[in-house]
């Protein structure tokens, strides 16, 4: 499978991978391309039969900003020097950078009997329980996935479907510079503001939040709540 950072294991080769309950791997990539992420993620879901185990991958990515599936451009308000690449998961625009914790989620749908729309709640949920142990108030909004603390984005999602393989996943903020979010309407929507957890604080590394996050996502998985 695809390597995701150049002279290091492939993704299923690499060193720390752990298997989680529920038949779930849970793997620290370390940093990444972003394009290269998403060549693995394709990989790996086109690859995959009815045994292959569902995996989260968390990652960071260098500074880019990426594009959904019918995104709009002039949600990118200005020029800036980092670069914008077009992905295939839904949603609208956003930032990923260092500092920010990429969960994402190689579900296989039908075997969990799970729908899309669940499986985004129950991604929002992890990140609602995971700032609530932190004694911190996440919240969802009507018709704008992610989670929200005081009306600030500090989670975004974005998904892809193929033969009911899930890919892509949640984007939490973790301890990163905001500024580059000032030059877009994040996912879409003017003005919207962004926080991260060191601002509630919450000190954790990208590594510890995700890897936390994940383990709560596992257990929701498990449960099917």
């Amino acid at each position: 499978m695809t390597a995701l950072v150049g002279g290091q294991a492939s993704v299923p080769e690499r060193a720390g991978a752990r298997v989680a309950a529920a038949a779930v791997a849970v793997r620290w990539l370390g940093r990444s391309e972003y394009d290269a992420a998403c060549e693995a993620m394709r990989a790996f879901t086109a690859a995959r039969t009815a045994a292959t185990p569902d995996e989260l991958w968390l990652t960071e990515h260098p500074p880019v900003y990426t594009l959904g599936q019918g995104g709009r451009p002039e949600h990118l308000l200005r020029a800036t020097p980092i670069p914008l690449v077009r992905s295939d998961r839904g949603g609208q625009i956003t930032y990923h950078g260092p500092g920010q914790c990429l969960l994402y989620a190689l579900i296989d749908l039908r075997r969990r009997a799970l729908a899309v729309r669940r499986l985004v709640w129950l991604l929002e949920q992890a990140t609602i329980d995971l700032l609530a142990a932190h004694r911190v108030s996440g919240e969802r909004r009507p018709g704008a996935p992610g989670v929200y603390v005081g009306g600030a984005k500090i989670a975004a999602l974005g998904l892809r479907v193929r033969a009911a393989g899930c890919y892509h996943g949640l984007a939490l903020n973790v301890r990163m510079d905001l500024a580059p979010f000032a030059d877009i309407d994040p996912c879409g929507y003017p003005g919207l503001a962004v926080t991260q957890l060191a601002d509630h604080g919450i000190d954790l590394s990208p590594q510890a939040a995700g890897e936390l996050l994940a383990a709560r996502l596992v257990e929701l998985l498990d449960t099917g709540h």
